[in-house]
């Protein structure tokens, strides 16, 4: 009887490794056709932020615009609104944060140890086949769920480099079956912090001139290169 049951139970795990492999393929299947013809989008974005120290969430919302004329080649846009009006502009090697407030453009030099970070974070969602996640992560299918109505696929991501994996344990997206698009990331950090974006009322490949991922500064701001970049 305890051969019986323990043949089953190795059975059944079997079973559930094989369909959790053909769910995978399927994702990525899902992804790769996207990819292939991912030219840019708008959308809306709500960005939450938890520091487990202190127990506290924050939630920043806004707007997101991103052009990729070729892959890897990511310009991208994003305008938050509330709760404190900020901008953040990325393109090539560079990253921009521009505070209405202060009236203070902050430009970042990604060239360096940064831009993995960054490149990370924000390039997941976006045009990425499944051959750069597999190079990059060791990525395993999570569970279907659905946000705001739509039916997606969470898959769970490890980054594969040492110092990306101190940094970062482990992120997460969410792809939506019907675009191949992710609707949602997470970005896990060690004690129990993480930031998640989360896009909505989502237009893919619209037609959008250059301007459209410009900044309009107003007359008169102030530059910094924060951690010496720029030097």
């Amino acid at each position: 009887m305890r051969l019986f049951r323990f043949a089953f139970v190795l059975w059944s795990t079997v079973g559930l490794l094989a369909a959790a492999d053909n769910r995978l393929d399927a994702v990525f299947a899902r992804i790769d056709k996207a990819a292939a013809v991912f030219k840019g989008l708008k959308a809306d974005l709500k960005m939450t932020a938890y520091t487990a120290v202190i127990s506290e969430t924050s939630i920043q919302s806004g707007t997101v615009v991103v052009k990729s004329p070729k892959p890897h080649d990511l310009k991208m846009l994003v305008n938050f609104t509330e709760p404190e009006p900020r901008k953040v502009r990325l393109e090539g090697n560079k990253l921009e944060v521009f505070n209405p407030k202060a009236n203070v453009l902050q430009v970042y030099d990604l060239s360096g140890k940064h831009k993995a970070v960054v490149e990370q974070f924000f390039r997941l969602a976006f045009g990425t086949s499944s051959r750069d996640l597999k190079e990059g992560y060791t990525v395993s299918y999570g569970a279907p769920e659905t946000l705001s109505g739509k039916a997606t696929q969470r898959i769970e991501l490890i980054p594969k480099s040492k110092d990306l994996l101190a940094m970062y344990p482990k992120f997460e997206l969410w792809v939506a079956d019907d675009t191949g698009i992710a609707l949602q990331q997470k970005m896990y950090q060690p004690g129990g912090d993480y930031s998640m974006l989360t896009y909505s009322n989502m237009e893919i490949n619209p037609n959008l001139p250059d301007s459209a991922l410009n900044l309009n500064l107003p007359k008169g701001y102030a530059t910094e290169h924060p951690l010496g970049s720029g030097k």
